[in-house]
């Protein structure tokens, strides 16, 4: 059960992020650079704290794949929205290569649900 508390907890941390970033980028920010940096990152983050959530709703349900489409959902949305932060927060580039490992993480996660769900087609 505690797994489950980390996974929601790190669903709630992205929807904290997400919006804190967003709500920067909107009223803090007036380098439209990085305020487009800020605005994709909350986007994504907030996204898929959501899915994240959805994902729990599904484990419940005794869908055991979502489990892990949660977890990839948890940390890609974590290293996309953070990576661009840090990026928008200090300019150093490098964070734009760290970014992709978050979207591919996030890609992981859909297609772990569409497995999933084709999976569970052919066994009924």
């Amino acid at each position: 059960m505690g797994g489950v508390r980390i996974w929601l907890a790190l669903a709630a941390l992205n929807g904290l992020m997400g919006v804190a970033a967003g709500a920067f980028g909107a009223h803090g920010v007036s380098d439209p650079q990085v305020k487009g940096w800020l605005q994709t990152g909350a986007q994504y983050q907030i996204a898929h704290a959501v899915a994240a959530l959805a994902c729990y709703g599904l484990l419940r349900g005794m869908v055991t794949w979502a489990g892990l489409a949660g977890w990839l959902f948890g940390f890609g949305a974590l290293i996309f929205g953070g990576s661009l932060y840090v990026l928008a927060l200090t300019g150093v580039r490098a964070m734009g290569a760290i970014t992709p490992i978050g979207g591919l993480l996030l890609l992981a996660g859909w297609a772990v649900l569409i497995w999933g769900a084709l999976a569970g087609l052919a066994a009924e």
